[in-house]
């Protein structure tokens, strides 16, 4: 198998991934999986594509993600990993599919309006 090449986002986090065959390990930012993600929910995020479809394990993935924080970086990843995956072997999109997997999340942060502090939030209105 040849290395596999996906891209995944989620707000302003992009991830680039680089799956083979192999026994499982994961590197991000040239950093172990672990020490990247100290957060167990974001671990377990990120390895869900791999829960979903059985294939923990089977497949080692280099991951160059930046920007956003660390839970949009790990979104990020894990539709990066599910992208791959359907490539691997498109009857994956039957499970992947209605987990969500496949979902880019378009939430993004709305941009701060002129003549207000916030987005949305309004100056303290003073009737005298």
């Amino acid at each position: 198998m040849d290395t596999i090449h996906t891209i995944g986002r989620r707000k302003t986090s992009v991830a680039r991934i680089f799956m083979q065959e192999g026994q499982g390990k994961i590197t991000v930012n040239g950093r172990e999986f672990e020490d990247y993600f100290p957060v167990l929910t974001h671990r377990v995020d990120i390895l869900k594509p791999f829960n979903v479809t059985d294939t923990l394990g089977k497949y080692d993935v280099r991951v160059n993600v930046k920007g956003g924080g660390k839970t949009g970086q790990a979104g990020a990843i894990r539709l990066a990993i599910a992208r791959a995956l359907l490539e691997v072997n498109p009857q994956y999109r039957q499970l992947l599919k209605p987990a969500g997997l496949l979902t880019r999340d378009p939430r993004m942060v709305e941009r701060k309006k002129y003549g207000r502090p916030k987005a949305r939030k309004k100056f303290q209105f003073s009737k005298r």
